[in-house]
Parts: structure tokens; C-alpha cells; sequence
């Protein structure tokens, strides 16, 4: 599809069932019925960045921020482990007391447990992205949020644009399964860059693309904005689905927060993960990028059990492999 076709679908709501079908019909041809389910880590809410629409940001004072050193971040990689998983995403904000050393070392101890492993910790350089490449790391998450460079610059102060996208070529040529995504609803976002924001994850041939409707946060400048639309951020993931038929795409809690079967609509329209949170409930509600998050009151073992029981009722089951893109080699 190009990007007038692209426009064409997002602008049209009678089109909306047809693709919601067709991209389940795509997920189903390319990747399969399984779901795959990835045990996510938030081990720090600390932040150097002041995006504006993140409850993270450094300028919130309202925040109880927290570490999780090495060992606590093992027990709970272990406890995973004994639970199924067999990926682990380590999640946080822009915390600079985790140095290269540091994340080395906790990768080199995450790696001894056979599981795939994916870092979602920010921009870095080459040399840093190439140290955890070489001790283990398997992909890498940065989402771009939006391709269009004003708004990218309005949202994000002090940060570089061309710094962002040249993170994610770097993360592909190092050989990572490499992760993007866009907020959908942000202040002044068009459905023109949208549909940008697709053709670059095509251009990027990215692996993995998360998509979640924007949230206000009360702690943010954009606290008083109007939030995403739920259907128009199913939209885009949908035509992602369509566009790069063999991606790994999750459903978002994001999703799930403004509707209350989110992540099963999600999964019926085109993706094919899901990130329960394996962290324990004293830290969830801390890592409040938006409001109304999901599950922050569920131990690790509840929200496997109910995300599993509602995949197991859309007859779709959980996968017990690592979960790669297809076009690479689960021996690998």
C-alpha cells in the first residue's frame, strides 16, 4: 500500500471491519495462532528525558522513583523462568546509573537461563548497543512515537530527531530484532504522519512494532489534551500487520486501558504478543508512564493466568518458544 491508500483506509470507518478481519487473516497466514508472551521487567522509573507525555519524565516531583539492582532483577528473571516464559524484556527509563558494565553484567547473568532477551532502556551509542549485543541481548525496543520531526521536537525537549533514527539503524545493522512504535493521538498529529510513521517501520523493515493510543498524565504539559482514539490506534496496528505480514506485533496495555478487552480485540486484529508485567506490585504503579495502567494490583502470577485464559478463549494458544520473526532460526 502507499501512502495515499494508507490515508485513504485510516480516514474511512466503513472500511474498518474489512481490515480488522484482513489483517487477522495476514497474522494468521504469516505467523501463526500462537501468542507469544514476553515477562516484562520495569527495574527503574528514573528518567533523564522530559518527554512531554511521559508520567516518567524528570521534571515530575510527584513520582516515588525506584532501582531494582542485579540481584532482585534475577529473582525476578528466575521466577519467570519457572513460569514459562521464555523471553524477558528489561524495561526502563533513561537511568544513567545503569553504565555499560552494569548491563554487561546483568545481561551475562539473564542469558544463563535460555531465554531470548530484549532491552527496552533508550537511546545509546553504537559502542554501548554493541557491548550488549556481544554479551547476549536479542532485540531492542525504541519507539519512535512519531515521524514527524516537528512534533517529534515538540514532545521531546532536548532530544535529536536524527539521533532516534540513527539508534534504530544502528540496532539493525548490530543484528538485533529490532522494536519501534508510534502513540497515536498525539496534539497535533494528522493522519498524513501516521500514515509516515507506517512506511518508515517498512523502511526500517522493523521486527517488532508496538502502537498505543495517547494518554494524558496529570504530571505532564499534556495533562489537559484529549486522549487517542482507541479504533484509529487499532487502525494503524492493523495496516501494520498488513504491511509487514511477518513482524511480531503486541497488544498493548495501552489498549486495554481505554478499553476494557483491549488486548483480545488487539490480538484479533493482528497481534500476536502480549508483556505481562512479572514485576512485583510494590513497584507497578510507580512506573506510571499514563494513567489507569493495567493490572498494577496483580501479582505476576495472576496476570499470566488471566492473560493466558484469555487467549486460550479466542482459541488461541501460548507459545512455548522464544519467539523470533520468522525469518530467523529459533536454534540461533
Amino acid at each position: 500500500m502507499n501512502k495515499q491508500e494508507i490515508v485513504a483506509v485510516l480516514s474511512d470507518a466503513t472500511k474498518n471491519d474489512w481490515l480488522f478481519k484482513e489483517a487477522d487473516r495476514i497474522r494468521r497466514e504469516y505467523v501463526g495462532d500462537e501468542v507469544h508472551l514476553r515477562g516484562l521487567i520495569e527495574f527503574s522509573n528514573i528518567c533523564k528525558r522530559a518527554c512531554k507525555y511521559c508520567g516518567l519524565r524528570s521534571p515530575n516531583k510527584n513520582v516515588e522513583r525506584y532501582r531494582i539492582l542485579k540481584d532482585e532483577i534475577l529473582v525476578y528473571a528466575k521466577k519467570a523462568v519457572s513460569m514459562g516464559y521464555r523471553t524477558i524484556v528489561l524495561q526502563s527509563g533513561e537511568d544513567e546509573f545503569y553504565d555499560t558494565d552494569k548491563m554487561c553484567e546483568i545481561i551475562r547473568e539473564l542469558k544463563k537461563h535460555d531465554i531470548a532477551l530484549t532491552l527496552s532502556i533508550g537511546e545509546k551509542t553504537y559502542e554501548e548497543f554493541k557491548a550488549f549485543k556481544k554479551e547476549g541481548a536479542d532485540r531492542y525496543l525504541l519507539r519512535i512515537e512519531t515521524t514527524d520531526k516537528n512534533l517529534y521536537n515538540q514532545m521531546h525537549p532536548n532530544a535529536s530527531y536524527e539521533n532516534r533514527v540513527k539508534c534504530l539503524y544502528d540496532l539493525k545493522s548490530l543484528g538485533y530484532e529490532t522494536g519501534t512504535g508510534c502513540l497515536v493521538g498525539l496534539p497535533n498529529q494528522t493522519i498524513d504522519s501516521l500514515a509516515d510513521d507506517i512506511l518508515f517501520f517498512k523502511e526500517l523493515n522493523a521486527d517488532m512494532v508496538g502502537i498505543g493510543p495517547f494518554i494524558p498524565h496529570n504530571e505532564t504539559p499534556l495533562k489537559d489534551e484529549k486522549q487517542g482514539d482507541f479504533w484509529l490506534a487499532l487502525k494503524v496496528m492493523a495496516l501494520t500487520r498488513i504491511i509487514l505480514p511477518d513482524i511480531n506485533i503486541p497488544a498493548t496495555t495501552a489498549m486495554e486501558t481505554l478499553n476494557p478487552n483491549g488486548r483480545i480485540i488487539a490480538l484479533q486484529s493482528g497481534a500476536n504478543v502480549v508483556m505481562p508485567n512479572v514485576t512485583s506490585r510494590e513497584y507497578r504503579a510507580k512506573y506510571e508512564i499514563y494513567p489507569g495502567k493495567i493490572c498494577i494490583n496483580e501479582n505476576p502470577e495472576q496476570c499470566r493466568g488471566c492473560i493466558e485464559a484469555k487467549i486460550q478463549s479466542i482459541g488461541r494458544t501460548v507459545s512455548k518458544d522464544k519467539g523470533f520473526r520468522n525469518t530467523k532460526k529459533e536454534s540461533d
